[in-house]
């Protein structure tokens, strides 16, 4: 088949719509009745929160493309205005499905359990109507603003996200509407819990706020109420080279986010029509962009529902992540280093040593430097205090911080700052450019001269999220990666690139032609009958340079398996052309986040592991790194990681040929949860090798399940 053929559109599936399929596959925890209850509650707050990102980032973007005229075809053969039509019309059906799973399933199972959420003010008992009225009166009145609209007041800016009660009234004693809006404050609970003799009974805030409007229109006889919440286009524009100083553009774009174009309008199902012509027309809000809504309008309150006290027995039982065996608490990591590389597979072991690794080189004496990049960190992050404890130590620091980091700017821009007032060198990352690599060097001065201590992950430098998110890091002080960590800092800093590198790869300059040429070599062996087979684990697969190399050696006869978790563009099952692909997404308790790219090599296989997806953005305008694991010990580990998500029978959904996405069929199969096997191997490991000697902690491999 000819390579053109390769890329042809009808091969290729939408990435908007591969997008809401992935959030199909949470929604289906939320459904799935083997999962404790709280989980699922916790699950559907996810998609709701999911929703949000996707509307006010990507289709905030498709409706910019319409409005600029721009019709060109995505990789599917879709514009922007047949995208956006097929999208409106699969939302819909994905919002009615997720109220139905709230309503019909998750509400009647919660009252069983003995959580009562009362879903309207009117069912309250008269004791209960006292008791809130109460509350109103002393909690929620003083905080409340109502804005009234007339020819001397406006239309009130409305905040992206914010829950709004939208009123229709009269004066007493005259005929003519009047229209008022009324923010329910996000200071106070959403969910207000009542007395309750067994136990619990809760209900929202705005059914409190509805059952006492009158008392903010004292004038007034209310016609109507009813909450609705718009989505405004959150998506940043910032003009770089014309940015004299980043950090306030970035600033000054911030704020504008919460009135960027209206985008999506939820109201309550049933609202009143006069009251919902008026909230389209100011909002400048069409048919297909209002959903109506059969219950609490933004159900990512579930997740503070997921918070009650008392149900711990409802929900997953948490997990502690394991001690490093080959870092144990208060060991010199620099010393522990020099006996070998270590490999952390997180959140199954701490991120712990990563955040001690910082705290070290920011004590030790012979440490003359500290590098790091910085994309997102937790809210009170120890490596941040680490970083500041070191500069005031004297050591030269240099973080590249990324603003641009989406939904993360604000804070980063308060970290930034501290970091330069302990006296670090901070960059603000490169023009055009995202830096998403994670990379920490460490400069030490030795007895033997200066050595280079390196950190290399596929996460975030997030202590909290690290125990959220599965991700895989190497801790080395290999001469060779030192040398290129050396030269990664030197180019973000300003200086030219160097001559040639060792062993990482980067992106946006040579990444994709890495991949492109591992791809091709296992094509060119299937070819010559030798061993050839591609194991590739990411969050997203939508790159069609990769897609149409993936298809070429699938049709070479290369073996394909692919672990992808969100987006994925490729299709399987096309004849001559993807017969030899498999695709499996895993959405577990955990988020799988970790990169990593196994190639057969003729049964010389390389491991990689890096911070990128293969899609355009991490390959052509982002800086990326990815680095081999050629330890054969750490390799094993990788390789096994490997096949217990290929083996995974609980939580694997399989891509079909039509384009959907089916657990894997479980008869005659042993029950395989890949999540479960690692956290358990990690318990084992922790206990097994504790009392070992740093010599048998170093030569440990789990056996392969499957």
């Amino acid at each position: 088949m000819a390579e053109k053929e390769f890329r042809n559109p009808k091969y290729y599936t939408n990435r908007e719509l591969s997008w809401l399929l992935f959030n199909h596959r949470i929604l289906g925890e939320a459904r799935d009745k083997s999962i404790p209850l709280f989980e699922r509650l916790k699950f559907l707050s996810i998609t709701a929160s999911n929703l949000d990102e996707f509307f006010m980032v990507r289709v905030a973007s498709l409706k910019d493309m319409v409005n600029a005229g721009y019709e060109k075809p995505d990789i599917a053969g879709l514009t922007p205005t047949e995208q956006l039509k097929a999208l409106h019309e699969a939302i819909h059906k994905f919002v009615d499905l997720q109220y139905s799973t709230y309503n019909r399933s998750l509400l009647p199972q919660l009252q069983i359990k003995g959580l009562h959420v009362i879903k309207n003010h009117e069912l309250l008992t008269e004791e209960e109507g006292a008791y809130l009225d109460k509350y109103f009166a002393d909690n929620v009145y003083p905080v409340l603003t109502p804005m009234a609209v007339d020819s001397s007041r406006p239309f009130p800016l409305i905040r992206n996200k914010s829950l709004n009660i939208g009123v229709m009234m009269h004066k007493k004693g005259e005929k003519e509407l009047e229209f008022a809006t009324v923010q329910v404050p996000g200071v106070l609970s959403r969910i207000v819990e009542l007395p309750c003799t067994e136990g619990k009974k809760v209900i929202l805030l705005e059914e409190i706020i509805e059952r006492n409007i009158e008392k903010l229109f004292l004038n007034y006889d209310i016609v109507c109420a009813h909450p609705f919440r718009i989505m405004r286009n959150a998506d940043l524009t910032i003009e770089e080279d014309e940015a004299a100083d980043l950090l306030k553009e970035i600033e000054k774009q911030l704020k504008k986010r919460q009135w960027g174009e209206a985008i999506r309008l939820d109201v309550e199902e049933g609202i009143d029509k006069g009251l919902l012509k008026i909230l389209k027309k100011e909002l400048s809000i069409g048919e297909a962009s209002v959903y109506e809504i059969d219950g609490p309008l933004d159900l990512t309150v579930l997740m503070k529902m997921y918070g009650l006290e008392g149900f711990d027995a409802l929900k997953t039982p948490k997990y502690e992540p394991k001690k490093v065996p080959e870092l144990p608490d208060g060991c010199n990591i620099f010393e522990e280093l020099r006996k070998g590389d270590v490999l952390l597979h997180h959140p199954y072991q701490t991120f712990q040593p990563v955040v001690d690794f910082i705290r070290q080189a920011a004590k030790d004496p012979e440490v003359l430097a500290i590098k790091q990049t910085l994309y997102r960190v937790s809210g009170n992050s120890p490596i941040i205090a680490a970083l500041a404890q070191a500069a005031e130590n004297g050591k030269q620091v240099t973080v590249l911080v990324e603003l641009k980091a989406r939904f993360d700017e604000e804070n980063n821009i308060v970290w930034a700052r501290k970091l330069e007032k302990a006296g670090c060198h901070v960059i603000y990352g490169l023009v055009g450019l995202k830096t998403h690599s994670k990379i920490t060097l460490v400069v030490r001065r030795e007895e033997d001269g200066i050595r280079r201590y390196v950190h290399l992950g596929t996460g975030n430098y997030n202590d909290a999220t690290a125990k959220l998110y599965t991700d895989v890091g190497m801790m080395t002080c290999s001469e060779t990666i030192g040398e290129d960590a050396t030269a990664v800092f030197n180019m973000l800093s300003g200086y030219s690139e160097p001559l040639f590198w060792n062993k990482l790869s980067l992106a946006p300059l040579w990444l994709k032609d890495k991949f492109l040429y591992l791809i091709e070599r296992e094509k060119k062996y299937a070819l010559e009958g030798k061993p050839a087979r591609i194991i590739a684990k990411m969050n997203s697969l939508c790159d069609r340079d990769i897609i149409a190399a993936l298809y070429e050696a699938s049709a070479a006869g290369v073996k394909i398996d692919l672990i992808v978790r969100g987006i994925c563009c490729l299709k399987v099952g096309i004849p001559g052309v993807s017969e030899n692909v498999t695709v499996r997404s895993i959405v577990g308790n955990f988020l799988e986040h970790s990169r990593i790219f196994y190639f057969e090599n003729d049964e010389h296989y390389e491991i990689y592991c890096g911070s990128a997806d293969w899609m355009p953005r991490n390959l052509e305008r982002r800086v990326e790194i990815l680095f081999p694991v050629d330890k054969q010990e750490l390799k094993e580990e990788l390789l096994h990681i490997l096949q217990v998500q290929l083996s995974d029978t609980a939580k694997a959904a399989m891509l079909t040929p039509e384009g959907t996405y089916e657990k894997v069929d479980r008869r005659g199969k042993k029950l395989i949860l890949a999540q479960d096997v690692f956290c358990k191997e990690a318990t084992e490991k922790a206990k097994k090798l504790v009392q070992e000697t740093p010599e048998k902690r170093r030569t440990f491999i789990p056996e392969v399940h499957g």
